[in-house]
C-alpha cells in the first residue's frame, strides 16, 4: 500500500451549493423556527461534541464503546470477503479505530473513507489514522452525505461496510430516516454491510440528563449554532439572550433540542439581508433525537432494503449497534 497519499476530497455539492446561508433563512422564516443540526459540526462544534462524549451522563458514546470493544472481532468477520470501510458523520473517528483494528487482524490491508461536514476534524483524525496504522489508506471526504453520497470502487471480491454509528439515524424523523437509508441501499451491492448505531427508549430523567448536562457542555454545543452564524454570515445574535433546553417528547419517541429567546429580541443576519423577530420565550428547534424499540429498528431495516444479520447490545441495554446486509429486491 503507498504511504503519504493522504487528500482531503471535497464533495462537488456541497462546495457549489451556498447550503447553510439557504437554510438559516429558511429555518428561521419559517413558523415554528428551526435549523438543521448538521450544522452544529463545524470545527468549534465538532470539538464540543467530543468534550460532550466524555460527559458522566452521555452514555450512549461510552455504551457504543463497549459494544465495539466486546464485539469487534465478530462483526469484522460477519461480511464475505475482504472489506472496504466507509463511515457516515465520522467526526474524529475514536470508535472506529476499534473496528480498524479487528479488520486489519482479518487481512493484509484496508481501506477508509471517513466522510464529514467537518475539514478540519477530518484532516486531523486521517493523518493520525494513517501514521497508526500503517496497512490503513485513508481517502477523507469532506461533505454532507444527505446531499450526495458516492461510494468507493471494490475490487470484485470486496465487501464494503457502512458505519452510521452514534445514534445519527436518530436525527432523522421516519420519512427522512427510511428515505435516507434506501438512497445508501442503492448506493451498495448485495452483501454489503451497514452497521447502524442505534439508542435504545428509557426512562425520561436518563435521557434529559444526557442531553442537558449540568455543567453546560451541550448548552454551548447548541448555542454555537448561533455564533457561527454570526461568524460565517454576519449575524448579531446576542447569544448570551438565549438559552438551551431539552425536553422528551414521549409521544413520538424522541430528546428534542431548542435554544430560547430570554426576551423579545430582533436580530439582523448581513449575509442574507434578514431581519429576524423573536418574541419571548421563543424556541428554535434545532435538534431531534429518535430513540428506538428493537421492533422499530427491524421494520426500518426490511423497507429500506435490508435485513438483519445480527444485532449487539452494551450490558446495560441502552444501546443497541445492528449490522444490516444489503439484500436483493432494491
Amino acid at each position: 500500500m503507498q504511504q503519504n497519499r493522504l487528500e482531503l476530497e471535497r464533495d462537488i455539492v456541497t462546495a457549489a451549493e451556498p447550503g447553510f446561508a439557504n437554510d438559516v433563512r429558511r429555518g428561521l422564516t419559517a413558523s415554528p423556527k428551526f435549523l438543521s443540526p448538521k450544522y452544529f459540526y463545524d470545527d468549534l462544534g465538532s470539538k464540543l461534541f467530543e468534550s460532550i462524549c466524555l460527559l458522566p451522563e452521555y452514555y450512549l458514546t461510552r455504551a457504543e464503546t463497549e459494544i465495539l470493544v466486546t464485539h469487534g472481532d465478530e462483526i469484522a468477520r460477519s461480511l464475505n470477503g475482504p472489506v472496504r470501510l466507509v463511515e457516515l458523520g465520522s467526526g474524529s473517528s475514536q470508535k472506529t479505530r476499534l473496528l480498524i483494528q479487528a479488520l486489519l487482524a482479518n487481512q493484509n490491508e484496508l481501506s477508509y473513507q471517513p466522510i464529514d461536514i467537518s475539514e478540519t476534524t477530518l484532516s486531523e483524525s486521517a493523518r493520525a489514522l494513517e501514521n497508526d496504522y500503517p496497512r490503513l489508506h485513508v481517502t477523507p471526504v469532506a461533505g454532507d452525505y444527505t446531499k450526495s453520497l458516492d461510494l468507493p470502487h471494490r475490487a470484485e471480491n470486496e465487501r464494503v461496510l457502512v458505519l452510521f454509528l452514534g445514534s445519527n439515524i436518530g436525527n432523522y424523523n421516519k420519512v427522512e430516516a427510511l428515505a435516507l437509508l434506501r438512497t445508501l441501499r442503492a448506493a451498495l451491492s448485495e452483501g454489503d454491510g451497514l452497521l447502524i448505531g442505534a439508542d435504545l427508549k428509557k426512562p425520561e430523567s436518563e435521557l434529559i440528563a444526557a442531553y442537558d448536562d449540568p455543567i453546560g457542555v451541550t448548552a454551548a454545543f447548541n448555542l454555537n449554532v448561533l455564533a457561527r452564524i454570526n461568524r460565517e454570515l454576519g449575524g448579531d445574535f446576542d447569544v448570551r439572550e438565549f438559552v438551551h433546553r431539552a425536553i422528551y417528547n414521549e409521544r413520538e419517541g424522541r430528546m428534542e433540542m431548542y435554544l430560547v429567546s430570554r426576551s423579545a429580541a430582533n436580530v439582523r443576519i448581513r449575509a442574507l439581508d434578514l431581519d429576524v423577530s423573536f418574541e419571548e420565550d421563543e424556541g428554535i428547534h434545532t435538534e431531534n433525537s429518535y430513540k428506538f424499540q428493537s421492533e422499530e429498528l427491524e421494520d426500518l431495516s426490511r423497507r429500506a432494503g435490508f435485513e438483519v444479520r445480527n444485532v449487539w447490545l452494551d450490558s446495560g441495554a441502552r444501546f443497541s449497534s445492528n449490522l444490516w446486509v444489503a439484500v436483493n429486491g432494491q
